[in-house]
């Protein structure tokens, strides 16, 4: 029998502190700092809207949580994990009303 290997983490994913099912950190951007928490799919237990995307994030789909970090914690949003990172990418979504005229 062949000894047992130690896994390495996989790049690009925080490593998860203390046994729970997130880890946290902060983040500078050029928006700003940010606390982000990922979560994972097994401790997703409630469905969430992404503002990033506009879209449901359904009950046990891994996801971010960020707040300011300036800020407080009740501010915290739930985003899908390819809209936190298109953030700085993406223009704001402009609601607009069915014939209003889009260039003007």
């Amino acid at each position: 029998m062949s000894p047992r290997k130690n896994r390495r983490a996989v790049s690009g994913r925080p490593p998860k502190s203390g046994g729970g099912s997130w880890a946290e950190e902060t983040e500078d951007g050029p928006d700003g700092a940010w606390v982000v928490r990922s979560v994972s799919g097994a401790g997703a237990t409630k469905a969430y809207r992404c503002p990033g995307c506009d879209q449901e994030i359904p009950p046990g789909v891994g996801h971010v949580v960020a707040w300011s970090a300036h800020g407080d914690a009740d501010d915290r949003r739930h985003w899908h994990r390819p809209c936190w990172q298109a953030r700085g990418r993406r223009a704001p979504r402009v609601q607009r009303s069915r014939n209003a005229p889009r260039y003007g």
